[in-house]
């Protein structure tokens, strides 16, 4: 798989921040944290010039916070395709090409390691 097609979607979701405003619950929540993200990227490109971001720091604060959710979100939407892709008949070599794997056994791991991951969180225990 080229560089190219793997970095395709991540200029997708790069766009969310320049959504119209209106969306509710959790869309709106990511247009949001995008959004802030967005400002904290550009305001850290303008800072190797001299310029103090325009960004404060309550703002820096929240986008650390954003993090670990992020991450969370992430890996349930992971595993949520990838139990997709298997429903469809999906081999998990092709998973783990998509994924930019080289082998089945790395792509099958990755997915045990991701629902373990979740069910700790959703125990409490992480």
């Amino acid at each position: 798989m080229s560089q190219e097609s793997r970095t395709e979607p991540r200029s997708r979701l790069a766009g969310l921040a320049d959504l119209p405003p209106g969306g509710e619950g959790p869309a709106r929540a990511l247009q949001e944290d995008a959004a802030l993200l967005g400002r904290l990227l550009a305001g850290a490109a303008r800072s190797g010039d001299g310029d103090r971001p325009d960004v404060s720091d309550d703002e820096v604060a929240a986008a650390l916070a954003l993090f670990e959710d992020m991450r969370t979100a992430l890996d349930r939407l992971e595993t949520q395709v990838v139990i997709e892709a298997r429903r469809r008949g999906m081999e998990w070599r092709q998973i783990a090409l998509h994924q930019g794997m080289r082998s089945s056994q790395a792509a099958s791991q990755r997915y045990q390691r991701l629902v373990t991951r979740l069910e700790e969180i959703r125990q409490g225990i992480r």
